[in-house]
């Protein structure tokens, strides 16, 4: 039951021709990264669950289709994730079982201009070399990810020190779990080697006091390259004690042996601030982490979007009130445009959206009676995007309040505008 619970939602998404898209069939196009993606997700799994082989033959047929003479792939139909694209089109080239298919797919990587291409995608080539071992390509793009990531590093190491409160964008960490994961996936390498330690390091620096990291994507690969990391190291532990000591406290002890060495070990400070020292004595590897909590307000959402709204209220016989809503709203962040926003239209107490006025917009409204809302997702840019809606009264509620309009970046819910 929990095995095809796995697999049914993702089926949902499917098109007949065995491709996907972000809405399924209500889209009338498939979409090129969303169809690799599964397609390699489903090969990745298939080693673990049950998974029809079915599934992931038609996605590669229907990619098959779309593979131009160059090697590369058509780009068709709408990914509302922005950092998302490359990731998909240039990692899906992992599940590719056709040996034709993938000659072809490396030969279009092979043909990119290096020196135009920004460290995100050199990662990922890196890493993509590394697992066809063409060692060639990858210790030139290894090397060129060195000097880049070195001075970049660097710079935010210093950034970070002189504000406390900024994060490290999920980008980056992202970059760097490909780098590391193009290092660890090399079939001879050393777990003591030096420029890997330090990516190990900085790595786990980043996470936050969950274990995770930045989002959802640069934490499954971040997990993923240290995880393998640690497979390179030697595993046998005897008896790890770890002394954590401060003059104003009694000292906290851990004990980390081969019968525990999977649970987490942890314990609060008793005294913050304070000046702690951390010692490890006995034979094995572990992993320390401290966490510091800060009660500091959130950040001040980002300007990126322009949001205009007007009511008009509708003349009708009877009693029923009925009111048009029009919604302007355009993206003017720094990325051009936005990943996947929703605007949000919250209903007044009582009312309820006119149906007729729904199957008019031409974009794919998400409408949630038990919440009252209406969302539309939608990539936007400078452009302002028009809706037009209606909503009536259903039931006669004294001493309304005021509802609401929200648009937001759906990855990146810092990025709101409300009216």
């Amino acid at each position: 039951l929990g095995k095809a619970f796995l697999l049914t939602p993702t089926l949902f998404f499917k098109h007949d021709d065995g491709s996907y898209s972000a809405f399924g069939k209500a889209d009338n196009q498939s979409n090129t990264w969303l169809t690799a993606f599964v397609a390699r997700s489903f090969g990745q799994a298939s080693s673990h669950i049950y998974i029809d082989k079915n599934h992931v033959h038609s996605a590669l047929l229907w990619l098959q289709k779309h593979q131009l003479p160059s090697g590369c792939f058509q780009s068709v139909g709408k990914l509302f994730n922005n950092d998302l694209k490359v990731w998909l089109k240039i990692t899906g080239f992992g599940f590719l079982s056709q040996d034709t298919m993938l000659d072809n797919a490396l030969h279009c990587l092979k043909n990119v201009s290096l020196d135009k291409t920004n460290l995100y995608v050199k990662a990922l080539m890196a890493y993509v070399f590394t697992l066809t071992k063409d060692m060639e390509m990858r210790e030139q793009l290894l090397d060129m990810l060195e000097k880049e990531t070195g001075r970049l590093l660097l710079f935010r190491r210093l950034q970070v020190l002189e504000i406390m409160t900024v994060r490290e964008e999920s980008s980056l960490i992202e970059i760097v779990a490909y780098i590391l994961l193009a290092h660890v996936s090399k079939p001879d390498l050393a777990p003591n080697d030096a420029s890997v330690s330090k990516l190990v390091h900085w790595l786990s620096s980043q996470r936050n006091a969950f274990g995770g990291f930045a989002s959802t994507q640069d934490t499954v690969v971040s997990l993923q390259a240290l995880a393998q990391y640690a497979a390179l190291i030697p595993q046998e532990i005897r008896d790890v004690k770890v002394t954590v000591k401060s003059k104003e406290t009694s000292p906290l002890e851990f004990h980390v042996h081969a019968k525990n060495k999977l649970v987490l070990h942890q314990a609060s400070l008793l005294a913050v601030p304070g000046i702690y020292t951390v010692q490890a004595t006995g034979s094995g590897c572990v992993y320390v982490q401290t966490t510091l909590y800060y009660n500091t307000p959130p950040p001040k959402p980002e300007d990126v979007f322009i949001l205009d709204v007007e009511t008009v209220p509708r003349e009708c016989e009877g009693v029923r009130k009925e009111i048009d809503i029009h919604v302007s709203v355009s993206y003017v962040g720094a990325r051009g445009t936005s990943n996947m926003a929703l605007v949000e239209v919250e209903m007044l107490s009582g009312f309820i959206p006119v149906r007729s006025s729904l199957e008019e917009v031409r974009h794919f409204p998400l409408t949630l009676p038990e919440e009252m809302k209406i969302y539309f997702p939608e990539v936007l840019g400078e452009t302002s995007l028009k809706l037009n809606i209606s909503v009536e009264q259903d039931v006669e509620v004294q001493n309304l309040k005021a509802a609401t309009v929200h648009v937001y970046d759906y990855y990146k819910p810092g990025e709101i505008s409300l009216t």
